[in-house]
């Protein structure tokens, strides 16, 4: 008995390790697929593993949904910094633009993920959305000021920017240059150079509020069950 214990532990570690892997690489797939909004049973299906699994590993949608796509917070994180940290303002300010629209070609559940749901506190979840649209406009004031972004760039044009390469991904997904040819001609009317009379006047649209569900449709932040 002594041995089939010590025999059994590691396994069923290994096991659920395994189980963890199958579970974030489905999520992935059925939120890119069908919306974050998608069923947690749908998930356990595509991962193979039974429901009551899942919950064991990840007791709330949003626990789900930040595990899914942790790395690529990070990497939209640490995209930001270091764009305001770059000397060259509208150079940080492409990387940036160039970094998220790459995320949302790799990963099409990402940008719903990320604007919906997270972190799991709504206090903190305003706390680092402010914190990012505070950084965001830092970049882009030293970009404008530095000449090179356009006087007459609002914040919304970035987000009219992603819902449009969000809109192409979704419906080509397979299409890199596609993609890349977008975001170069997006990132060129940014450009101070490219500004020749006056634009409309600017969207609504904030980051937070980006209608960037699998379907293209308008979802609402999933609830916690």
């Amino acid at each position: 008995m002594e041995e089939s214990s010590r025999i059994a532990g590691p396994e069923l570690r290994a096991d659920a390790r395994r189980n963890r892997g199958r579970i974030l690489v489905a999520a992935r797939e059925v939120f890119a697929e069908h919306g974050i909004d998608a069923p947690m049973a749908t998930v356990a299906r595509r991962a193979g593993v039974g429901v009551a699994t899942l919950y064991r590993r990840f007791p709330t949608r949003d626990a789900l949904v930040r595990a899914a796509f942790a790395q690529q917070v990070e990497t939209c994180g640490r995209a930001l910094t270091e764009a305001l940290a770059d000397p060259d303002p509208w150079r940080g300010f492409q990387r940036l633009v160039e970094t998220v629209c790459e995320l949302q070609r790799e990963e099409q559940g990402f940008p719903a993920a990320f604007v919906a749901a997270f972190p799991d506190s709504a206090a903190e979840h305003a706390q680092a959305r402010e914190r990012a649209e505070r950084d965001l406009m830092t970049l882009v004031r030293r970009a404008q000021a530095a000449g090179a972004l356009r006087a007459d760039f609002h914040p919304s044009d970035l987000a009219v920017a992603l819902l449009a390469h969000c809109g192409l991904v979704t419906a080509l997904p397979h299409d890199g240059a596609a993609s890349r040819r977008l975001v170069a001609y997006l990132l060129q009317s940014f450009r101070a150079e490219a500004a020749h009379g006056a634009l409309p006047p600017p969207s609504a649209l904030s980051l937070g509020g980006l209608p960037l569900a699998a379907d293209g449709s308008q979802r609402q932040r999933p609830s916690r069950a």
